[in-house]
């Protein structure tokens, strides 16, 4: 019988190897069948049944695997699970379980490593990477985690030596060419504008010729070709609108949905009485800059770019639509216990803090949606919206690759579509403008770059903290960073993008002129 399973569990995991769960599926079924007790058996399972989409029975079966044997692979893939289902006290607690018997094959180091990522602790997670990348040195995948985790970090100099070395390795994958670019600005004398524009000629997957038109429209900028460089970006973003079921309607629903359910009702309960500090606005309007101003207070940590809030929301609207916002979730969410909004929020945060004492940022910049639940469900909560410039909010959104397989930034790639957009978010603004008030400042990007230390004390002051000099010197703060603006804000405060639409005002003339119509001053 021994002989006999061993062979089975043999042929399972090379079934599994190959990819094919179909097999993979029978085998762990009839290892069951001879031994509901089989702990290997439930984890090829589980495996099985989360990678065909069934994440919850791929849970029940891990866990069950983890309580028979908790060796280190088995509670690994089980902490990787409990994140694909925003259970992420569970996923911390299985790393730790994980950590005290540690896998030795790369995988499940890559896997402790990406949950660590999710996580927010992207220290630990590198150790996990690079053991991956020691154990298993030909894998790109494990490469290109540990040089993520490398810029994140700052480490830009070893990110940039791991990218080479996946390049070498893997000559054509978008992903650590892309990357690469946004490391540093690139110059005249030392670019990769010649390899992009090569590989990209060749790519014929369309992620790959997205990513590789934004990696090469961002190294012609660089070195002053500013006309190729946005022509190439038309392109690339036109190539990839066509692609998209995306019409501004649905986003459109979710504002008005927004607006209806105001004023949200009052707690039932006792509301909590953290004051978390949440730093909100369109994408790519300086709100990194301000979390870290803001955690370069020696009384603030930054936990990151959250979901907290939204997943708060959804949880109690308990609605069963396929996206975390919508019209329904919103509409079901307004007669919820704001209080137990708040609760869920503050516990889901505690997985991303590292300091308790330290009052904390949610800087995901979409939580300007949802100011309303955090108004309500967080009375000391302080919010801070910054707002740049419209035609240089329409540009930088259109100029960033945001998260390709999220539906939520589908309307950045056409530029009327991001002045559709904005317009409704200036609108939603003014609403909570008037109902948020003294909980409510808006920041100008311009002002921040203009009166660095006036506009710093400004934010300090509604945010209840003292003066402290550290908050001018934030490109020293060595926490990391998980954004597109990770290069910028360990610089000082520079001045060369303010206004930077007007190098292009023929192809955003058709922006301005809906702008002008709306009433939207640009002047």
């Amino acid at each position: 019988m021994t002989e006999m399973r061993s062979a089975r569990v043999e042929a399972a995991r090379s079934a599994l190897s190959r990819g094919d769960l179909g097999a993979t599926h029978r085998f762990a079924t009839t290892l069951l069948s001879e031994n509901s007790k089989d702990a290997e058996a439930h984890f090829l399972l589980g495996v099985a049944e989360s990678s065909t989409g069934r994440i919850r029975s791929g849970i029940w079966h891990i866990d069950r695997a983890v309580r028979l044997d908790p060796q280190g692979e088995y509670c690994a893939n089980l902490a990787k699970l409990f994140t694909m289902v925003r259970q992420d006290g569970d996923a911390a607690s299985m790393l730790q379980a994980a950590e005290q018997a540690l896998p030795g094959d790369a995988l499940s180091r890559d896997t402790m490593g990406c949950v660590y990522a999710r996580l927010g602790n992207h220290a630990a997670a590198l150790v996990h990477f690079s053991e991956a990348v020691r154990l298993e040195p030909g894998h790109a995948g494990y490469r290109y985690n540990q040089a993520t985790t490398l810029n994140f970090l700052g480490r830009t100099e070893e990110a940039e030596a791991a990218l080479e070395a996946l390049i070498a390795l893997s000559p054509e994958d978008a992903r650590a060419h892309h990357l690469l670019a946004g490391l540093r600005r690139q110059n005249p004398e030392c670019n990769h504008i010649g390899r992009l524009a090569e590989i990209r000629g060749s790519a014929r997957k369309p992620r790959d010729r997205l990513l590789l038109g934004y990696a090469l429209a961002k190294e012609l900028e660089d070195v002053g070709q500013l006309d190729e460089a946005l022509d190439t970006l038309c392109c690339v973003n036109a190539e990839h609108r066509r692609t998209l079921p995306y019409a501004f309607e649905r986003d459109a629903a979710s504002f008005d949905a927004i607006e209806a359910a105001w004023p949200l009702p009052k707690p039932v309960g006792e509301a909590a009485t953290d004051s978390p500090i949440f730093v909100v606005g369109m994408p790519r309007t300086g709100t990194t800059l301000v979390d870290r101003i803001l955690s370069s207070h020696p009384a603030v940590e930054s936990a990151g770019e959250l979901q907290a809030m939204p997943l708060a929301v959804k949880k109690a609207a308990g609605t069963r639509t396929p996206t975390v916002l919508d019209p329904d979730t919103i509409a079901a969410a307004a007669g919820s216990d704001m209080a137990e909004i708040g609760r869920d929020f503050l516990q889901r945060a505690t997985h991303h803090r590292r300091n308790p004492s330290l009052r904390f940022t949610d800087k995901f910049p979409g939580n300007f949606q949802y100011l309303g639940f955090i108004a309500r469900a967080l009375p000391a909560s302080r919010i801070i919206c910054l707002r740049r410039h419209p035609m240089d909010t329409v540009l930088s959104n259109f100029r960033n690759l945001f998260a390709v397989t999220s539906r939520y930034y589908d309307y950045s790639y056409d530029l009327l579509d991001i002045a559709a957009y904005y317009m409704r978010f200036d609108r939603l603004m003014a609403l909570w403008r008037e109902a948020l008030a003294d909980r409510l400042i808006e920041v100008r990007y311009e002002d921040l770059i203009a009166d660095q230390e006036g506009e710093t004390r400004r934010i300090l002051a509604h945010c209840g903290l003292d003066w402290d000099e550290r908050c001018l010197s934030f490109h020293t703060n060595s926490a990391p960073v998980s954004t597109p603006s990770a290069a910028q804000v360990r610089q000082p405060i520079y001045a060369s993008s303010v206004a930077r639409w007007k190098r292009h005002g023929e192809v955003l003339e058709p922006v301005r002129r809906i702008f002008e119509n709306a009433g939207i001053a640009i002047d």
